[in-house]
C-alpha cells in the first residue's frame, strides 16, 4: 500500500520507517504499542509547507504586496485547502487508524487529512531534503494555488476588498447600482464599485449581493495587479 503512495507522489523513500510514521495514527500506535505517530512530524511539515509556499509566492507573484501574500499564504497552508489535496492523493487510504478512529470515519476527516500530508511533506523532507520537499509539494499543489488565485475562488471579495482600500485609500469601498434589466422575477443587476471617487470594478449578478461580490472581485484584480 505504501509504495502506492510513493507512486503516486513520485517520491520513493530511503527511509521507509519515516513514511510508516508519517501516516500513523496514535490510536494504531496504542494498539499496536508502538512509539511513534504522526504527530511530531506534523510539528515540522506545518513549518516546512509554509516555507515551500512563502517562497512559490514571492517568486511567481512579484505584483502582490506583503498583505496580499499573507492572505494567499494562509489559505494555502489552511486546513480547507490541504485536506482537498490530501483528498485528490486518497491520503486517507493509506492511514493507519485504530479499530475505533476507523469505524468512526477518521479517515476521512478533514483535520486528520491536513494533519497527515504535513506530516508526509516532513517525512520527504527529513529523507530527502527541502529541495525534494519541495518537488513534489509543488507538483501537487502549484496548479491549483494558481487557478485559485486566478479565480479568487475562496475569498469573500467585499471583505477583502474593504481590507485593501483601507490600507491603501484610507477609505471604505462604495457600491452604486448602474442599471436593472429583465423582468422582476429574474433582474440582472449591475453594480459599480468605486474609492476615492473613482470607479475601481463593475460586476452583474441576478441579484444586487451577488453583484457587488462580482464588483468587489473585478477591483481586486485591478488593485493586486497595479
Amino acid at each position: 500500500m505504501l509504495s502506492k503512495l510513493q507512486d503516486k507522489i513520485n517520491y520513493n523513500f530511503s527511509n521507509s520507517g519515516l513514511l510508516f510514521e508519517a501516516v500513523t495514527h496514535r490510536s494504531y500506535s496504542n494498539e499496536q504499542n508502538l512509539n511513534r505517530n504522526y504527530e511530531r512530524l506534523e510539528f515540522l511539515g506545518d513549518a516546512v509547507l509554509q516555507l515551500i509556499v512563502s517562497e512559490y509566492l514571492l517568486k511567481e507573484y512579484k505584483t502582490f504586496d506583503e498583505g496580499i501574500l499573507s492572505m494567499y499564504r494562509g489559505y494555502f497552508v489552511s486546513e480547507d485547502f490541504l485536506s482537498k489535496i490530501a483528498a485528490a492523493l486518497n491520503l486517507g487510504s493509506y492511514v493507519k487508524l485504530g479499530k475505533g478512529e476507523a469505524q468512526s470515519g477518521g479517515q476521512e476527516k478533514p483535520s486528520l487529512l491536513c494533519d497527515i500530508f504535513e506530516s508526509l511533506v516532513a517525512a520527504i523532507y527529513l529523507d530527502g531534503g527541502y529541495e525534494q520537499a519541495k518537488k513534489v509539494v509543488l507538483d501537487l499543489m502549484v496548479n491549483k494555488i494558481d487557478d485559485t488565485i486566478s479565480n479568487r475562488s475562496f475569498v469573500d471579495n467585499k471583505t477583502e476588498l474593504q481590507k485593501l482600500t483601507q490600507k491603501k485609500f484610507e477609505c471604505l469601498p462604495e457600491y452604486e447600482v448602474i442599471s436593472e434589466e429583465g423582468p422582476e422575477h429574474d433582474k440582472v443587476f449591475t453594480i459599480a464599485v468605486a474609492a476615492e471617487g473613482s470607479i475601481l470594478g463593475y460586476g452583474k449578478g441576478k441579484s444586487k449581493k451577488r453583484a457587488e461580490q462580482n464588483a468587489a472581485g473585478a477591483a481586486l484584480k485591478k488593485l493586486v495587479n497595479e
